[in-house]
């Protein structure tokens, strides 16, 4: 037998689909064998070994002869094989293929038995009876006039499905995405595809513009059709959104798209009046300016337009709408506190509490050490003295379950207290159905985006109270908007600003050096060149790294020996967390978790996904806000049981233990290391985080700010000083544009 192809960096391959070992119903990932024809220089008759191909293959069956494009991988247990990028099939002509395709229960009605009857009649002939004389079915024995109908009708379904299919990848669709469009469109992908490709951008999650723009440029759409230009301009202002801006001036909107599209500026300010009219795009005009200069207004997308009203509306009709609290003397109450706490508080914590007490919505904000949790522990004990109903909410798991720790009250996460329901796709509480609460605080409110805070504000009662607490120094929301900051820029709302660090007298040098770094003070902590010297005594320790590769060296040395030995902390998955400005890279999240799995978890064996491999005992990160099974965006967990037979997992986040298939994987991801704005709102025992120049285009003041915070105990940074002092003097981090202030100010001087 002649073996198959040497690997090799890319290659095609030609041969037929011997056997599917593995095909995942949700995208179509196949784990297959395949039988590659003889190459020229094989002797005549040859016959190939097969060989394991394994990616997206919708539509096929065994028997299929394939054109493969694609790479050859090696895999640690299964050897070498062929990883696909792109394919096409063409039905077998050999009556072994025939009978094998027929065979492999692809059409209802034809099992092994039938198929076997159907060739024997029919031959080479089968596939043209299948589709041009379905009558002749009738003349073999055992098929009757339903059957035959039946097999007709389901013939012609999966022929029309593989004519898609090949349509599809024609103008450079690629597998998955074939998978995603007939998901969405059934049989009118293809005429959906040919007279409205920018509509599959607009629906389909995971087909962006530029997919759309490839397929729509090859059909044949000229560069300035209109449906082109109305498209790009939606999105660029998505692609904005992703950047953290609700709004963007007309001007810069214009500029930007026809720097990405290629045309002319005249052109697209013309589709935006009419995207513009027919309400695809909403514009505000500067207040209070009788002549705007052309292209000065704020563009907005219809749902950013309608979340920073409804928090205007909120906004202004909690200011405007008595209390529902019981009487309470804020002096008194402020001074029993103080007794329970055994302390005396500082006069702007004093300011915090009475704020909170007599105003309906406030702001607490202050960097870490400044005594955050001294005043909410103090104002939950007053609220419950005074029998309030209190309702604590974070935006995180993590951040939820810390505060309800310091504070002593019940606390969950903003999804949680509103109840999503999966169902109807949205809050069960609502403007409509409030929450039954008389003050509801919320903790780490810097992590807000327009669409939450938006969700969450509609849901307080108009006589309750709110009190936002958050460190507006921190990395703002992964979402659009900027809520918090907005808020405290309109100056309508009461701001209690704390700056006294009360927790320098434990000589936290995570406290101190954080300051330092919110001040613009580049001086180093002291800085060790070996792990070894790395101070048990001090919280905060810098480890120098020549290269990247002497980082990612150092870092897997903390946490597999230096941590468990030294500081005596017995699980270093669990109580130890890598925080990576970048994904990509030699230092990069992805790598540190290849790195940090093969030291930590090295023997378990797992479930190939995408993007890995998962393993008993890795620890993981849930990547998108799943309502079914009540995990949210953030959400770390442990996998504890790997069913390869059945191709799932189970993970227990926080104690509840959940069922992934194969489905579910592309929702999770290795949590070894994670990226720095994925830990907003948690806190871990040990904190470590490279830190490289070749991180330059991420080194920015509130990144380093933030990550330096989430350590609780230690924290180490491990790299070169220099870039440390590169991300220490970056304090200009990108302005969000939004319109949210503007509302705000205009719902509050509005007639009531």
């Amino acid at each position: 037998m002649v073996k198959p192809p040497s690997p090799s960096p890319s290659a095609t391959l030609t041969g037929v689909l011997e056997r599917i070992v593995f095909s995942n119903e949700e995208n179509h990932y196949t784990i297959a064998e395949f039988r590659p024809d003889p190459g020229r220089d094989d002797p005549p008759g040859a016959r190939i070994e097969p060989v394991t191909i394994v990616g997206p293959l919708p539509g096929v069956e065994c028997g299929e002869t394939l054109n493969l494009t694609g790479e050859w991988t090696r895999h640690a247990q299964h050897g070498a094989q062929f990883k696909i990028i792109a394919f096409k099939s063409e039905l077998p002509s050999s009556v072994h293929g025939i009978r094998k395709y027929l065979g492999s229960g692809l059409v209802p009605g034809i099992g092994k038995v039938y198929a076997n009857k159907i060739v024997d009649a029919f031959g080479t002939e089968t596939f043209r009876i299948l589709t041009e004389e379905s009558g002749k079915l009738r003349d073999v024995d055992g098929i009757g006039k339903k059957r035959a109908t039946a097999i007709k009708q389901a013939w012609d379904e999966k022929r029309t499905e593989r004519e898609l299919y090949i349509f599809l990848q024609t103008y450079g669709v690629t597998p998955s995405q074939c998978v995603k469009l007939v998901k969405h469109f059934g049989a009118q992908a293809k005429s959906i595809l040919q007279n409205e490709p920018y509509r599959v951008a607009r629906e389909i999650d995971g087909i962006g513009f530029k997919t759309a723009d490839r397929i729509a440029i090859n059909l044949g759409f000229a560069n300035d059709a209109a449906p082109r230009l109305d498209a790009g301009l939606i999105f660029a202002l998505e692609t904005l959104q992703d950047e953290g801006h609700t709004a963007f001036r007309e001007a810069d909107l214009i500029d930007y798209s026809a720097n990405q599209l290629e045309t002319d500026s005249k052109l697209l300010a013309a589709r935006i009046a009419a995207l513009v009219e027919a309400k695809a795009l909403i514009r505000h005009q500067p207040a209070g300016v009788a002549s705007p200069l052309p292209g000065a207004a704020l563009l907005q997308l219809p749902h950013n337009d309608r979340a920073e009203a409804k928090i205007a509306g909120v906004v202004a009709r909690l200011t405007r709408v008595t209390s529902g609290l019981p009487p309470i003397k804020a002096d008194a109450a402020i001074e029993w506190a103080e007794k329970k706490a055994g302390i005396t508080f500082h006069a702007l914590q004093r300011t915090a509490v009475k704020n909170a007490l007599t105003h309906k919505l406030t702001i607490l904000t202050g960097g870490p050490g400044t005594g955050k949790t001294t005043i909410l522990r103090a104002l939950v004990d007053i609220l419950k003295a005074k029998k309030v109903r209190l309702h604590l909410a974070a935006p995180t798991g993590r951040a939820a379950q810390r505060l309800a720790e310091t504070t002593g009250g019940f606390a969950s996460t903003i999804h949680r207290l509103l109840k999503y329901d999966p169902a109807g796709g949205g809050f069960l509480s609502n403007e409509n159905a409030p929450l039954a609460t008389d003050f509801l605080v919320l903790d780490e409110a810097s992590m807000l985006d327009s669409r939450l805070a938006s969700a969450l504000l509609q849901a307080v009662p108009s006589r309750a109270h709110l009190l936002l607490v958050g460190d507006t120094d921190q990395l703002p929301s992964v979402g659009a908007g900027n809520v918090l900051k907005d808020l405290i820029a309109t100056e309508r709302v009461p701001v209690t600003r704390l700056s006294v660090i009360y927790r320098q007298k434990d000589q936290s040098a995570i406290v101190t050096t954080a300051h330092a770094i919110n001040a613009g003070d580049p001086s180093l902590p002291p800085v060790v060149q070996n792990v070894a010297d790395a101070q048990v005594w001090t919280d905060l320790n810098f480890i120098a790294a020549t290269d990247t590769e002497d980082c990612v060296r150092k870092v897997v040395q903390l946490v597999t020996e230096f941590i468990p030995q030294k500081l005596k902390w017995p699980d270093p998955i669990a109580d130890v967390q890598v925080l990576a400005p970048m994904h990509k890279g030699v230092a990069g999240v992805a790598n540190f978790n290849v790195q940090l799995q093969s030291a930590l978890n090295p023997h378990a064996r797992g479930l190939r996904s995408p993007t890995g491999e998962f393993r008993p005992g890795d620890k993981v990160i849930q990547l998108r806000n799943d309502y079914d099974k009540n995990l949210f965006n953030g959400d770390i967990g442990m996998i504890t049981v790997v069913h390869a037979d059945r191709g799932t997992l189970e993970a227990s986040f926080d104690g509840e233990k959940h069922e992934f298939t194969r489905g579910d994987f592309g929702n999770l991801a290795l949590a070894y290391a994670i990226s720095i704005h994925k830990s907003q709102g948690s806190e871990y025992p040990v904190v470590i985080v490279p830190l490289l120049k070749a991180h330059f285009m991420m080194l920015q003041r509130n990144l380093l700010y933030t990550a330096i915070t989430r350590g609780r105990k230690k924290v180490f940074l491990v790299g070169e000083p220099a870039a440390y002092a590169m991300a220490v003097r970056n304090s200009e981090s990108k302005q969000r544009v939004t319109h949210l202030r503007e509302k705000i100010l205009a719902a509050q001087s509005a007639p009531r």
